[in-house]
């Protein structure tokens, strides 16, 4: 398939219909292994938003930072080169091994977890929080459980920083991955964070690609 968002939209087409949300990630990360298969999101490269903000930042993050749906590890290295002490995790174990076997002695914590069931002493644990692109694909009341999901485990005076696909309240859907709307992005804070920084923006590309960069805040 040319387009490497066909075999995940396939995926996730057929686990939706089972009433899993989640469990055609493992399938992608494997079949990606097993066949050379490209996965859209995977650039082997931090996130550009991600080292961004950070650079701009006068004062860097310190302390412990966790990356959500971390991929094959890139932002999680880059975190870590920067100071911070990283766990980073995603629900395909085929992902983690990926990451351990690509940065052997890696100061990173990876591990395999669940979003929407992170474990309980993970709650509250954490100066910054980095996802990028794992809510919008997911479908229904799962995306809103799972952004707060995500929002709970800022510590108080934390940072919890989003980078997603947008669209605006009666834009198209459209294919996987589907695109935050601000309704749905306001998710994040509802464990008890403020929406400090908000950019939207249209990424060059034909069509252009609009996203959401946002900073939220955890009361404290």
């Amino acid at each position: 398939m040319s387009d490497p968002r066909a075999r995940a939209r396939e995926l996730a087409r057929d686990a939706i219909a089972r009433g899993d949300a989640t469990g055609w990630f493992e399938q992608l990360y494997v079949e990606s292994e097993r066949d050379g298969l490209a996965i859209s999101w995977v650039d082997l490269a931090p996130n550009p938003y991600l080292v961004e903000w950070l650079e701009r930042k006068p004062t860097p993050p310190r302390g412990r930072a966790l990356v959500v749906g971390c991929g094959y590890g890139d932002d999680a290295e880059f975190l870590a080169g920067r100071g911070l002490e990283v766990t980073a995790f995603d629900i395909a174990p085929s992902a983690v091994a990926r990451c351990r076997s690509r940065f052997p002695g890696s100061r990173v914590r990876y591990l395999a977890a669940d979003a929407l069931r992170p474990p309980a002493d993970w709650v509250a644990a954490f100066d910054l929080v980095f996802e990028a692109y794992t809510i919008q694909v997911l479908r229904g009341e799962v995306r809103a459980a799972c952004a707060r999901s995500i929002g709970s485990l800022v510590a108080p005076g934390g940072i919890l920083l989003v980078v997603a696909r947008s669209r605006t309240d009666d834009g198209p859907e459209g294919a996987m991955p589907w695109p935050l709307t601000r309704r749905e992005l306001d998710a994040f804070g509802e464990p008890g964070l403020d929406l400090i920084s908000l950019t939207e923006l249209l990424e060059p590309g034909n069509p252009p690609v609009p996203r959401f960069v946002a900073e939220f805040a955890a009361r404290g």
